[in-house]
């Protein structure tokens, strides 16, 4: 349900969203200055910067070299065969099952390819939204969130993931089995649906349970007959590995600019990789614990919100996530200004914008990025929770609560 508001507050949120998408079309523009041999002046690398994993892995592939997507030496020289030898170097990092939705793209040239993908992830996306109610506009312009833009400008699936993870999550109590299959296909970057599982059994969900685990299982097989068993073995004992070597190196890195977790906070409080687990760990407790109170059948958290709240918890509790991750955190801050009157508008407008913004402090070696998701949950819970003592029954004078009948 969307609150009406008045036109200050209208053109507000109308500043806000115009301000986002006019500051991501300025970093747009800077990725696609070029220099003489194609590539960004922005980033240093072509302009479709990490889509040119999913499309030239892919490329492999389907050529019969999908080994070379696990051996990080002939994947950087196949690389450079394909884009020029001053590509600079770059990794596999997805499961196999993505090499289902990068088979279609790799049949059209990397510039059309990254077209088609953009508009159809952007699609979903927009599609995704229909359950939260917003206007057709505000609809529209959170399609074009902050978040969003990021994830074009890295060639990112962000909105793919926020699609599947959110639409999931609304579709859950009445279409489970649509919402399984929306979660099963999330496992594409399954560090995204961490807290999936526990709100589908917290809410007795066992339907979409089982639609998620079943279209996980088809999935497996489907990738394994089309690329080969052995690519479920290399990604485990080759891919995973190298990630989680990336993911451990010393804070600040360069691919650090964008990064928003709870570890990186670790690492940059100078917390060594132990401290930086246990930290993460703890994150991560607490939004498995928070996932099952709202979530359990007895929760009066509307389900809306709830939805919202997760989505944003989902973002603190991955250990590997950055800022074309953070679409769920712009839905909700949008959800949140548009159906509820209890957050104020400037942490609103923050929260929402903080996708465009928050290098700015890797880039001065400072990891707090994820302190606003954070911050915003934390706003959320407590004026929840404020509601909740002001809408309870006063106390008797003799101490005992009134009771009906």
């Amino acid at each position: 349900m969307v609150i009406a508001r008045d036109r200050t507050e209208i053109r507000f949120a109308i500043v806000v969203a115009l301000a986002g998408i006019l500051t991501g079309l300025l970093y747009l523009f800077e990725l696609w200055t070029l220099d003489e041999r194609g590539f960004s002046l922005l980033s240093r690398r072509l302009p479709y910067w990490d889509f040119t994993n999913l499309w030239a892995g892919t490329t492999m592939a389907l050529h019969g070299h999908v080994d070379d997507l696990f051996d990080m030496e002939s994947y950087r020289a196949a690389l450079r065969q394909m884009f020029g030898q001053s590509l600079p170097d770059q990794e596999w990092s997805y499961p196999p099952s993505v090499l289902l939705i990068g088979a279609p793209l790799a049949q059209l040239p990397i510039g059309w390819a990254y077209i088609v993908w953009t508009l159809c992830t952007l699609l979903l996306l927009y599609g995704a939204l229909k359950p939260f109610g917003f206007p057709p506009i505000a609809r529209l312009l959170v399609t074009f969130s902050p978040a969003t833009i990021m994830s074009m400008i890295f060639g990112q699936n962000g909105a793919l993931t926020a699609a599947l993870l959110m639409s999931g999550l609304a579709l859950a109590p009445k279409r489970p089995w649509l919402a399984g299959l929306f979660f099963g296909l999330l496992t594409i970057k399954p560090h995204l649906g961490i807290l999936v599982p526990v709100c589908l059994l917290a809410s007795r969900n066992y339907r979409a349970f089982f639609s998620a685990a079943l279209t996980t299982l088809v999935l497996v097989c489907l990738t394994a007959l089309c690329f080969g068993y052995e690519s479920w073995k290399l990604f485990l004992t080759e891919t995973a590995p190298l990630m989680r070597a990336i993911m451990e190196a010393a804070y600040p890195q360069p691919y650090h600019k964008n990064a928003m977790t709870v570890f990186i906070l670790a690492r940059w409080a100078g917390f060594d990789l132990s401290g930086a687990y246990l930290v993460q760990g703890l994150a991560i407790a607490a939004c498995l614990a928070l996932s099952i109170w709202l979530w359990r059948p007895s929760s009066s958290v509307g389900h809306l919100k709830r939805v919202c709240i997760t989505g944003v918890l989902a973002i603190i509790a991955t250990p590997y996530g950055y800022s074309y991750d953070a679409i769920p955190l712009c839905i909700a801050a949008a959800y949140f200004f548009l159906a509820e009157r209890t957050l104020n508008r400037w942490l609103l407008a923050l929260v929402y914008l903080w996708p465009l913004f928050l290098h700015i402090p890797n880039d001065l070696g400072v990891g707090i990025a994820i302190f606003v998701p954070i911050a915003f949950v934390v706003a959320v819970l407590v004026t929840e929770i404020r509601s909740r003592a002001s809408s309870a029954p006063p106390a008797r004078s003799d101490g005992s609560c009134p009771s009906a009948g």
